[in-house]
């Protein structure tokens, strides 16, 4: 297929010898459109929008959160309210003042999002890639994290606001910080194995992994039961001797749950960030600016808005893939089936190659796959549909970019997903190929994740509670289990309410994953979930960590 084809689709890559040189990256979108005319036709658009775009946003702005409640003294509280009084029906006489605007705004935008570029993408210089001794091995990092960084008036609907000073503080929080020696092995809690079907049903037989358990595991003697089978002989005359019995009862309500692997920080050694909910204009230029300083390769502004099949699109993906590596190839698919609040966004699929070294002059690749499903409770049949469209696009996507002699040392995906793998009303999206294809560390089976596995989406009424205002007062809250019931958001049913019935303990619902099908000899290294983003978003990211080697890929 012609590079034209393939730009024309939403796919972009990068030409020449696909062997030891590195990627130019030049054929990646740098600009939304091709020709200066049209980025100034757009930049009218744009001007036209604001003033209704502006008064839209103070007036849903004016929602508080719960911490600005808190925040206001009961005389303070009182002139807030009438200042909001005031202030709405100023806001809403504007709004509709600038309607003439925002139509004839509306009339210039949406066709011009037919020639706007699927993404644009930021790269700083880079050495080229390396050789790779295949006896050495390598571990690679990837984390993901949902921001909720949307105007600051919609992200009040998540108890969130504030978008650019929210944006500055979490480009803050995600530059990874040099290794603690002391703390927490580099942001991640590492794994030891524990031999084949470590995991239960998802992963094949040949390796598993286990996280790091409390000492409270060790004590579980197997190897204990011939000590129980000499019961026949002898000692029949001391029928019931209960004092040997006690110990073998005991250990059975201490079996308490494995303490979940939280870290307080980033790992500094990521080498792929994967980040959802990044609709906000000015908050992805600042996640650029920033983290531009420490990954070489930003893949944002990801999707288009305009008429898309008979649907209004006023935001983009909200995607956004900063790498280490430079990015040979990069495609975005938006899903066709978005409904309700959610068609008003380009949901879709993030692909990108990224070339990780040489070896033998062939190229060693590898593919990250970055997403955001259909958000309302109700609707897995949607996001299951989403599902299969991905594993599709996934493919089709690496077929087209594979070239002869090529290395595939990693394939993984990472994204909010929208179910977790304990509700009832999720049951249909647990049981989804995808796991067939991509392992998933944190789970068991369908509806059964692995004991230290807890949810990703907190309780968004109790981000700004005391218990979890700090990275590290949230890590130690969520550390036990009544802690992880107030502030994570339990299981629900089909109808998006709280499933009451649901067992205790209650881990809450894993949304974020961090799924690999694996390539070679690659294993989990180590699991994550990280707390570094306290008050500054409703989900807690995830890290992955792969092991690659040695003989792989």
């Amino acid at each position: 297929m012609a590079p034209g084809a393939l730009e024309s689709e939403g796919v972009s890559g990068c030409g020449g010898d696909p062997a030891l040189s590195a990627p130019q990256g030049m054929r990646l979108p740098q600009a939304p459109f091709r020709s200066p005319a049209l980025a100034a036709l757009d930049a009218v658009a744009r001007a036209l929008l604001a003033p209704g775009s502006w008064a839209l946003n103070r007036l849903l702005d004016l929602r508080p959160t719960t911490a600005e409640r808190r925040r206001r003294r009961p005389c303070a509280w009182c002139r807030g309210c009438a200042a909001r009084a005031v202030a709405g029906p100023v806001l809403a006489v504007l709004l509709l003042l600038s309607l003439p605007l925002t139509a004839l705004g509306l009339l210039l935008w949406l066709p011009l999002q037919a020639a706007r570029s699927p993404f644009l993408y930021q790269h700083t210089a880079a050495a080229p890639a390396e050789p790779w001794d295949l006896r050495q091995p390598r571990t690679f990092t990837f984390v993901s994290a949902n921001l909720c960084l949307l105007p600051s008036g919609l992200a009040k609907f998540s108890n969130l606001g504030q978008t650019p000073q929210r944006a500055a503080d979490i480009a803050r929080r995600l530059v990874p910080a040099p290794p603690d020696p002391g703390s927490d092995r580099a942001g991640l809690v590492e794994p030891r194995h524990r031999g084949a079907n470590g995991y239960g049903g998802t992963l094949s037989t040949e390796r598993g992994v286990a996280l790091e358990m409390p000492e409270v595991e060790a004590p579980l003697t197997e190897p204990e039961p011939p000590m129980a089978e000499p019961e026949p002989p002898v000692r029949e005359p001391e029928p019931p001797v209960t004092e040997p019995e006690p110990p073998l009862t005991e250990p059975e309500p201490p079996l308490t749950e494995p303490e979940p692997p939280l870290s307080e920080r980033f790992p500094p050694a990521a080498d792929v960030l994967c980040l959802q909910e990044v609709f906000d204009g000015a908050a992805a230029a600042c996640l650029r600016r920033r983290l531009g300083r420490v990954f070489p390769h930003v893949i944002s502004e990801v999707g288009t808005g305009g008429l898309r099949r008979g649907r209004l699109r006023l935001l983009g993906s909200g995607l956004f893939l900063a790498s280490r590596f430079p990015v040979l190839a990069a495609a975005f698919r938006s899903f066709p089936n978005g409904a309700r609040e959610d068609a008003m966004a380009d949901k879709g699929l993030l692909m990108v190659q990224v070339q990780l070294g040489s070896a033998r002059h062939r190229r060693i690749v590898g593919y990250v796959g970055c997403t955001h499903l259909q958000a309302p409770a109700g609707d897995g049949a949607v996001r299951d549909a989403q599902l299969t469209l991905a594993l599709r696009w996934l493919q089709r996507f690496q077929q087209e970019q594979e070239r002869s002699g090529d290395l595939v040392a990693f394939d993984v995906l990472c994204g909010d997903l929208n179910f977790d793998n304990c509700s009832r009303g999720d049951q249909l999206n647990q049981r989804h190929r995808l796991f067939e294809l991509y392992q998933d560390p944190c789970r068991q089976g369908p509806g059964q994740d692995e004991p230290w596995a807890i949810g990703t989406l907190l309780n968004y009424l109790e981000i700004y509670e005391e218990p979890v205002s700090t990275p590290e007062k949230m890590k130690r809250t969520l550390s036990s289990p009544g802690g992880r019931c107030r502030f994570l958001a339990g299981p629900i049913l089909a109808s998006g309410l709280p499933d009451a019935s649901f067992p205790a303990p209650c881990r809450g619902r894993r949304l974020d994953y961090a799924v690999f099908r694996a390539a070679a000899a690659a294993d989990v290294a180590a699991v994550s979930f990280i707390t570094r983003l306290a008050t500054c978003s409703d989900h807690l990211p995830v890290a992955l960590s792969l092991h690659v080697g040695p003989g792989a890929p």
